[in-house]
């Protein structure tokens, strides 16, 4: 173990370690809370809510009926959802039948499904129907010979299922017309299961859970092989990092989190859905955040504690008429993550909430957290703050060698969190491993003498001006604190005099800010190399749905 500095910055009562032994497989953790909290409210959609019992039977049914299939221990099952009960339904339900979960992002071209079933070797897949025109467009091509087809009120009882259905349907036209012959709905599938006697395979830390497929923001998409142990992890690492705050929760009052990341990305998989399950939490589920009003009309119905998200969500909400809709006080620990979060969102978060942006950092490949601000500030730091329990972090220069206090370098990561490496890519894998088992992240980072870290930036996404290192995140963050500033990107492009220039996009909150205004800003408070060559102006910045500003898109576009 190296040394932690870290460990004096942990809040009273945060282990330096975790017992990620604790639980065989994240089936047993699912389980024992089946059984501890079977009369709770696990999840809450659109007005309904599924109880612990109700997950236990409907995930041990679609287990069976997973394995009536013929599929057996290891096979791969892609799941392509967006939040709604049947996606913990149907994870539940595969890793009870001893198969993988394959997390997939419905919101893919064919393209980009086709190359990750074929990765995967997924021989099943869940998707809801919304996106079978997509399937279809690429199955042939791939091992699928399973398709279950959910609809968005499948779990909603059958007359608001039914109205709920022929909304999506009819009145919003939101399933195109496709053709996926021999396909099975959800709710049958269900039924067909609850005949049949579950196997129970036998399962061990060291079995596969997920493959978590990387966002692709750089390259082509890997898929990372999280172990059950990974998770199991980073599920204990995160519960205990909550638990200062989580405890002043009222006796009596269950621990409740918002979840409007969407559950096939993995910070909302560990930290929303496997987390909750954990400690008997309520999760409500939002499949569509990016209908603010939408999900302040949510929100506002409801007591919660928990609220993780990124960046652009919190600015969204923050920066909406009907904020005050919603009751915040009870609002314990809002976590940040999944991209830096900028200091202008920040401090607006906590003059509406009272509850500090708790910046994280994680990665698919780490299951995801590594690092977390102390849930206790009561600040923004502009750090990422310390790392977790059981987790160690060094900094490396291109050599791979550990560089001094106060010097930049690329952050590793080692701890039980880490994973197995890249689905069937062992030269990928032994790019980014060391031999003492430490993951390179690719992201450049600076410590202090506190444990406290910062990123400041992707090594990929830095641009070098006459052989000057500038980091887009710096310049945002500048940007972002103009009053008439929505959202922000800055991006490296071809220059004949200094072989990259800094462009800058923005998106304006007010209509009237200008150009002028922009450079007179960044002459003020950025040094000459890392002044925008280029500003521009756009009415929305490219973004995954998670919410992560597409860089490369901003590149690859020639104005």
């Amino acid at each position: 173990m190296i040394d932690r500095p870290w460990l004096g910055s942990y809040p009273q009562g945060v282990p330096a370690d975790i017992d990620a032994s604790r639980y065989a497989s994240l089936v047993a953790l699912m389980e024992e809370s089946f059984t501890q909290y079977a009369d709770r409210t696990a999840y809450s959609f659109m007005g309904k809510d599924v109880s612990y019992a109700d997950v236990d039977h409907q995930s041990r049914a679609f287990a069976c009926y997973l394995q009536g299939l013929g599929l057996v221990k290891g096979d791969r099952v892609a799941i392509m959802m967006p939040n709604c009960p049947q996606y913990p339904i149907s994870v539940a339900g595969v890793l009870r039948a001893g198969l993988i979960v394959v997390n997939v992002n419905p919101l893919y071209t064919p393209r980009e499904l086709e190359h990750q079933l074929k990765d995967s070797g997924a021989t099943a897949i869940v998707l809801m129907e919304n996106f079978g025109t997509t399937l279809q467009q690429c199955i042939g091509a791939t091992q699928v010979k399973h398709v279950v087809l959910a609809s968005m009120g499948d779990r909603l009882g059958m007359l608001k299922g039914a109205l709920v259905n022929y909304v999506v349907r009819s009145v919003k036209k939101m399933v195109p017309a496709f053709s996926l012959p021999g396909a099975v709905r959800f709710n049958d599938a269900l039924e067909k299961g609850a005949t049949r006697t579950l196997k129970a395979p036998a399962l061990g830390p060291d079995d596969v859970a997920v493959l978590q497929y990387t966002g692709g923001t750089t390259g082509v998409s890997k898929g990372a092989v999280l172990l059950n142990r990974n998770v199991i992890a980073n599920v204990l690492q995160s519960e205990a990092w909550n638990d200062p705050v989580m405890q002043k929760v009222p006796a009596g009052e269950q621990p409740t989190s918002i979840c409007a990341l969407p559950l096939y990305h993995i910070f909302a998989f560990t930290v929303n859905m496997m987390l909750s399950m954990r400690t008997g939490g309520k999760l409500i589920l939002i499949p569509n955040p990016r209908d603010i009003p939408a999900v302040l009309k949510e929100l506002s119905k409801h007591t919660f504690h928990s609220f993780p998200a990124v960046n652009t969500l919190f600015n969204g909400l923050a920066n909406h008429p009907d904020f005050n809709t919603v009751n915040w006080k009870n609002l314990k620990v809002s976590v940040g993550g999944g991209m830096a979060v900028q200091a202008a969102v920040a401090k607006l978060w906590l003059e509406k909430t009272g509850c500090p942006i708790c910046e994280g950092y994680g990665l698919s490949e780490t299951s995801p957290s590594v690092t977390c601000n102390p849930t206790t500030s009561i600040a923004y730091t502009g750090t990422i703050g310390v790392p977790l329990p059981s987790t160690e972090v060094k900094l490396l220069d291109d050599d791979g060698r550990e560089v001094p206090l106060g010097s930049t370098g690329e952050l590793a990561v080692r701890g039980p969190q880490v994973m197995a490496g890249y689905w069937q890519r062992p030269d990928e894998t032994a790019k980014v491993m060391t031999p003492d088992g430490f993951f390179k992240t690719g992201d450049i980072a600076i410590a202090d003498e506190r444990g406290y870290f910062k990123i400041v930036d992707r090594k990929k996404d830095m641009i070098v001006v006459s052989g000057f290192n500038v980091y887009p995140n710096e310049i945002e963050d500048v940007v972002a604190l103009m009053p008439g500033v929505l959202e922000c990107a800055a991006v490296g492009i071809p220059d004949e005099k200094t072989g990259e220039g800094v462009k800058l996009v923005i998106v304006k909150k007010n209509p009237d800010l200008t150009e002028a205004e922009v450079r007179a800003h960044c002459r003020a408070n950025l040094t000459g190399y890392k002044q925008p060559r280029v500003i521009e102006f756009r009415t929305d910045l490219p973004k995954t749905p998670v919410g992560k500003i597409l860089r490369r898109e901003l590149r690859d576009v020639k104005k």
